[in-house]
């Protein structure tokens, strides 16, 4: 049957992202029960089960979720450390469960110590910096244990590695990235060869930290995962390094894209494979028919857009300090549009703001149109991290600050 046309408020969203889309599809779900028994008495809407975890041992749940309302318009005059961007569109969450994070964050780091030697001495206040615990709290609350909240830190972790040792501040280059992501690849969707050559490409898999990384939190995450959340977790994966090696290109060949190839190019390289998960850290599956829909993967590149986007603008005077020009969105804008660097991150908040908008209104029409248990869990999951991520760049002092334009 056909669902009714949703509007959401631009600025008036009731609640914080999840919960936007939790309330529209608790009326969605009613009113497609009432519609279901008026045509088909005997049928209801399906759910899915839960996939089995075999790996993963079930401590009691977490606290219960709690989401702000949307930020209100910002004051006049200069953001304080750790203050939001004025004017972006975000809801404000609660702090993380600091026992959570406590836990969490000892458990990451030895994991990248001692299981696969991760990082020299030197890189730990680095390590520590980055805050692993306090983000994968913030961006999975509904993981039923810290176990399930590892799946998420080893994978956050593996990208980052593969990211700065490949391609930027720890002795990346885009010369030669082909190769070396090529092989890194390998070690999330295995080389099936011949006898002969197998020992070699499984030697290959322990030479360099991205590698060994990439195949430890592969290796935990397929024990946790369905067969089909790990294969689009593969695709996913496959997605953003076709990204990074566009992004090497253009700093090859020194070229400035035009800003929507640029944005083309960030919905590759994006934070797509981090949500994409959020079903299997909670514990459950959104069935692949579901996942496939074109409605949910328009809603899913929204989400990695946007959140993306987030990246470029609190990450700006930190590349700002990198050499050469560095690419992100506000100086794109400001190098094709020929407007002044200000003009040009004021506007990459708007195409911020607007992709946010776009992701809630049409989450909360397909939680409409499909009330489906798992796939409103899911939706609600993706507006969590979205919300998460958000809050661990705004108060990531260690990593960010604001530029001088307010």
């Amino acid at each position: 049957m056909d669902a009714p046309a949703v509007e959401v408020p631009a600025a008036a969203a009731p609640g914080g992202g999840a919960a936007l889309v939790e309330a529209v599809a608790s009326e969605a779900l009613a009113a497609a029960a009432a519609a279901l028994e008026a045509v088909l008495p005997e049928v209801q809407p399906p759910s899915a089960p839960s996939p089995v975890l075999p790996s993963v041992s079930v401590l009691p749940t977490g606290p219960a979720l709690t989401f702000g309302a949307p930020a209100a318009a910002a004051p006049g005059g200069k953001p304080k450390t750790g203050d939001p961007i004025p004017g972006l569109y975000h809801h404000p969450i609660a702090e993380p469960d600091p026992v959570r994070v406590a836990e969490l964050s000892l458990r990451i780091k030895a994991w990248a110590i001692d299981e696969i030697e991760l990082y020299p001495p030197e890189w730990e206040k680095d390590f520590d910096g980055f805050s692993t615990g306090r983000y994968m709290v913030a961006c999975h609350p509904d993981a039923p244990s810290i176990d399930h909240l590892m799946i998420a830190a080893r994978l956050m972790v593996a990208e980052n590695a593969v990211d700065d040792c490949y391609c930027e501040d720890l002795g990346g280059s885009p010369v030669g990235l082909g190769s070396r992501l090529l092989l890194a690849h390998t070690a999330l969707d295995p080389l099936h060869t011949t006898a002969e050559y197998h020992p070699a490409w499984e030697a290959s898999l322990s030479e360099d930290a991205p590698r060994r990384s990439y195949r430890s939190a592969m290796e935990y995450f397929v024990r946790a995962s369905t067969p089909a959340q790990a294969d689009r977790f593969r695709h996913d994966m496959a997605r953003l390094h076709m990204g990074y090696l566009a992004e090497a290109s253009w700093a090859e060949a020194e070229h400035v894209p035009e800003v929507w190839e640029y944005l083309a190019m960030r919905q590759f390289n994006n934070f797509r494979p981090c949500p994409t998960i959020t079903d299997t850290v909670g514990g459950y599956e959104l069935p692949v028919e579901l996942h496939a829909l074109p409605a949910m993967q328009r809603i899913i590149a929204l989400a990695g857009n946007a959140t993306t986007i987030v990246n470029d603008l609190y990450s700006y005077t930190k590349e700002l300090a990198s050499p050469g020009l560095h690419l992100n969105l506000p100086v794109v804008i400001s190098e094709r549009e020929g407007v002044s660097r200000q003009e040009g991150y004021l506007k990459a908040v708007e195409v911020h703001n607007e992709l946010m908008h776009a992701f809630e209104a049409e989450s909360a029409a397909l939680a409409v149109a499909c009330p489906v248990p798992t796939l409103v869990r899911f939706l609600r999951g993706v507006a969590a991290w979205l919300d998460g991520n958000h809050y661990w760049h705004q108060t990531n002092t260690h990593r960010y600050s604001l530029p001088d334009f307010w």
